[in-house]
Formats: C-alpha cells, sequence, structure tokens
C-alpha cells in the first residue's frame, strides 16, 4: 500500500461519518466500547437474504475493515474471519463467553457440550477469546462486513491484510517478539512461538499502518501483553490445524479448506469432525453465570492481564496469562 493509499485510508477513519467507519475509530482508540453485558445484549443484524447480490468493496475499504485485526497472529485471524460469516451468532456466543470466562481448559469444552450451544463451531472456537467476541459483538455492523467481504471477495480480503502487514512492518510497528514470529515475506505471516498460547496483539489501527510522527516510540505501538492458552482439547473446533495458504488464497480450518462463500452460504456445512452440532434448543444453564468484572474486561481492551478475581477452572490461572 503507497504512502498515498496509507494516508487515505487514516482519513477515511477519521472523516467518515458512518457508523461503522465510527466503530472502527473508536476501536482505534483501544476498544474503549460499553460494555454489552451490562445489558441486554445487541442483537445480530439479519443475515443477508440468499437472493442478495454479492458485496463488492474497493481496496481502501477493505483496508478499513480489516486494520483492526490484521496483524493478529494467523490462526487467531483465521478464526475471527471463519466465525464472522456467522456474524448473527456472535452477540449470544460473546455473551456465554463472558459469563463462562472461569472455565477453561476441559472445562469449557465439557461446558460447550453440556449447554448443547447452537452456534456454528467457527463461532465456538473463539468461545475461550471472550475480549475478542466483546469486540465483534460491540460493533456488528463492522463484523457483518468482515463476513460478507469474506464470503464475497476473499481473496481480495487477503491482499488487504498484506497490505496492512508491509506497511506495518516498513514503518517499524510488526516485529517479532517473545510471543510471535514476523515472517519477511514475500507474504508476511505472523504465528505463535508456541503454538498452544495465541496472544491478542493490542494495536491503534490509526497508528500502525502510517509514518510514525517525529519522535514517535514505534516500539511501544504494538503489544501482546494478553493471551489465551489452547491446548489439545480444543482441536475439535479447528485450533492447532487452521492457517492461510496466502500465495492461493486460500484458508485452513480444521485441517479441510474452508470452502464457504457468498454463494453456498446457505448450504455450506464445514466439517468438525469431533464437534457435534446442535441446531437446539439449548438445555437449560447448568453452571453459574460469572460475568467478567469492568476491570477484567479493561484489562483485555488495553492488552494487559487483570489481577485474579475469581475462583473457578483449574486450568485459570495458565489459561489466560500472557506474562508466563
Amino acid at each position: 500500500m503507497s504512502h498515498s493509499t496509507s494516508e487515505g485510508l487514516r482519513k477515511r477513519q477519521f472523516m467518515n461519518g458512518t457508523l461503522v467507519s465510527s466503530i472502527a475509530v473508536v476501536l482505534s482508540l483501544g476498544f474503549r466500547l460499553a460494555p454489552v453485558f451490562a445489558q441486554a445484549p445487541l442483537p445480530a443484524l439479519p443475515a443477508s437474504p440468499q437472493s442478495a447480490p454479492a458485496p463488492s468493496y474497493p481496496a481502501a475499504e477493505l483496508e478499513r475493515i480489516m486494520s483492526p485485526i490484521a496483524l493478529y497472529p494467523d490462526p487467531l485471524l483465521a478464526q475471527v474471519l471463519a466465525a464472522a460469516t456467522f456474524a448473527q451468532d456472535i452477540p449470544d456466543a460473546a455473551r456465554w463467553a463472558d459469563e463462562h470466562h472461569t472455565l477453561t481448559g476441559t472445562q469449557l469444552t465439557a461446558a460447550i457440550e453440556a449447554d448443547r450451544l447452537p452456534w456454528d463451531p467457527s463461532v465456538q472456537a473463539l468461545l475461550p477469546f471472550p475480549s475478542v467476541l466483546e469486540m465483534m459483538a460491540s460493533a456488528m455492523p463492522w463484523t457483518q462486513e468482515i463476513g460478507d467481504a469474506f464470503l464475497a471477495q476473499r481473496a481480495d480480503v487477503m491482499d488487504a491484510v498484506q497490505r496492512l502487514r508491509q506497511n506495518a512492518q516498513r514503518y517499524g510497528y510488526l516485529k517479532a517478539n517473545g510471543q510471535v514470529t514476523v515472517s519477511q515475506g514475500p507474504y508476511i505471516e505472523i504465528l505463535p512461538i508456541d503454538p498452544g498460547f495465541i496472544c491478542v496483539p493490542y494495536y491503534d489501527p490509526y497508528i500502525a499502518f502510517g509514518p510514525p510522527p517525529p519522535g514517535f516510540f514505534v516500539g511501544g505501538a504494538l503489544g501482546c501483553g494478553f493471551g489465551v492458552r489452547i491446548g489439545t482439547w480444543f482441536g475439535p473446533w479447528g485450533w492447532g490445524t487452521s492457517s492461510f495458504v496466502w500465495a492461493t488464497h486460500g484458508l485452513i480450518i480444521n485441517s479441510r479448506p474452508w470452502d464457504r462463500t457468498w454463494g453456498n452460504r446457505g448450504n455450506y456445512i464445514h466439517p468438525y469432525p469431533g464437534v457435534p452440532r446442535h441446531p437446539g434448543p439449548r438445555l437449560p444453564e447448568r453452571h453459574v453465570p460469572v460475568p467478567r468484572t469492568p476491570a477484567e474486561r479493561d484489562a483485555a481492551r488495553t492488552g494487559h492481564m487483570p489481577a485474579e478475581t475469581h475462583g473457578g477452572g483449574s486450568n485459570r490461572s495458565s489459561g489466560r496469562s500472557g506474562r508466563r
């Protein structure tokens, strides 16, 4: 992406008066969104009718859409893109993840089965990441844009991610650290050093893809202080077997090519052999809901680990710690 394109992206994020671009700016200011769980959950937007024409986003719009997540490690980005194609499931999943955040490891997978959760496995794969689901649920127009764009323009979306990563790397923001490796190209991969530990980067999209202002400390612009331990217990949801094939615009989820598109979105069922599908109704709640505290939510939004405030899951202390 050229300097002029980058500047255009930054100006568009700031000046466009639409709700979606406002969301992008709020996200860029540290995900300081009002907690969505202090009141009734935000409703999902209705799914696009099957007869609706495929959307067509220009390159600059795709860069805007992808800028808040383009620097996520590849495994996490892959899961977010797949889940966003089921945007209607996100608000309920975000509430469930928030209220069950003390469960980790096999306790969490057992709860998913016990509650007969009806959401697509691609959405369930993000349940260990309540902060990511909260971000998506708090900005549903943006989340639906991600899913629609990925269904209709996968190659363009992946190219937009690469342009953003190239700019972030060029300007010194994107570098390897203690949590991830960063390849040099021609396709930039961001991969966890420990495949079982997925960091959730914290960065400002308004800053990370353009030239730094004079005197700006580039090294502090992207942090990886928050993360989630993903072990073999989440293998059936595709963790450990999901990746991008950047050269051919391929996405592998759960060891299989992700073939969901705009045209087949009504009937394509991606294989998750180890995940039972429950169309509903859900069984009565079997766990005492324990929502995250405001301090826990704020810590995740700003890329830090909160102090432990709840008892619970036996894997709790190792499951969410980014300070190892």
